[in-house]
């Protein structure tokens, strides 16, 4: 099967790239590097021994898009590309809307004029609304906070809209908890620019000393220890449950949403805590006060993923922490 990746370079993209490579799919890439590097693409055939396809190019641009389907024979698409940081997404949120909705309605208009109606969509945990019950399940109310958020949202209603318009396409969207950790062989992780807003990148530049400690938002909430609890998910768990979900199209037509998620909450602290036993490595923080819009608990129930697609996230927080820690340090060495 021919699968396009839009944003393959990326962390989480680059990870289901691995994977589908070593499931013998045949992957075509397209990247424009703004939030990823081109020596990515060297990692990903060093760690799977195969070759790939790649064009360099903006998902927004239907003539790169359709010279792309013209010169292949793709038979699913995997949507990653798009803006991902919330702050970034407050402070310019127009070009948050504009790269994010453009790219998934070009993307689907030269899809549907090749023929090719089966996509899984990058979707994120933000589209939920603030909720006292956990864990969080499919069917519980939307609502988001934030331009990033917000785009992720709207995407999913023009994919709804699509099927509702031409009952042919096949959607699964995907709705993201907190990706975290690194491939096993320490040549891929994440590697955000400047201060992170993601927990385990935001340690790993104190563990490496790019920082002298790591700051904790809140020590106040209704936990079990005051410090903010997520749910982590190890970045390859979550690349394979993509596979499963290409998998699922043979099985499952229309849209179907899943959560993709370990339904365990973590702290802050619980993370810091796993991460200095794992590594040794000692990791100085202070608590300050809470950031606006952060809640106290956020996990979700990946139940129906799993009856439904067999996804179950199989790697530990103590995983999490030495992978992550290990692409941390070899990328340091380079």
């Amino acid at each position: 099967m021919q699968v396009l990746v839009t944003g393959g370079a990326g962390y989480i993209g680059s990870h289901t790239v691995v994977e589908l490579l070593n499931n013998n799919y045949e992957v075509i890439i397209v990247d424009n590097f703004c939030n990823s590097k081109r020596e990515v693409l060297d990692k990903i055939q060093e760690i799977t021994k195969k070759s790939f396809k790649f064009y360099e190019g903006n998902v927004c641009d239907k003539a790169f898009l359709n010279k792309i389907f013209d010169e292949n024979n793709i038979e699913a698409v995997i949507h990653f590309a798009g803006y991902k940081a919330v702050g970034e997404s407050v402070a310019k949120p127009l070009m948050y809307y504009q790269n994010n909705i453009d790219s998934t309605l070009a993307l689907c208009e030269v899809m549907n004029a090749h023929n090719c109606k089966q996509i899984v969509f990058s979707s994120s945990a933000t589209v939920y609304k603030e909720s006292e019950i956990q864990p969080l399940q499919e069917n519980f109310p939307l609502g988001t906070t934030n331009p990033y958020g917000t785009t992720k949202l709207i995407n999913e209603w023009i994919l709804k809209d699509l099927y509702q318009a031409d009952n042919e396409w096949n959607i699964m969207l995907l709705r993201y908890f907190n990706p975290t950790g690194a491939h096993e062989s320490g040549l891929i992780g994440e590697d955000p620019e400047g201060i992170p807003n993601n927990l385990m990148p935001y340690i790993m530049q104190v563990a490496t000393g790019k920082l002298d400690h790591l700051n904790i938002f809140g020590n106040d909430y209704d936990t079990k220890d005051g410090t903010g609890v997520r749910d982590y998910i190890h970045v390859v768990d979550l690349a394979k449950g993509h596979l499963q979900a290409l998998e699922g199209f043979k099985k499952y037509k229309g849209v179907n949403i899943y959560n993709l998620g370990t339904g365990t909450g973590y702290s802050v602290l619980d993370i810091v805590n796993a991460f200095m036993e794992v590594n040794q490595v000692d990791i100085p923080y202070k608590i300050v006060s809470r950031r606006p819009g952060d809640i106290g608990r956020n996990t979700g129930d990946p139940t129906k993923a799993y009856k439904e697609l067999g996804f179950k996230a199989e790697k530990t927080i103590q995983d999490m922490c030495r992978d992550a820690y290990r692409y941390a340090v070899t990328h340091q060495k380079k």
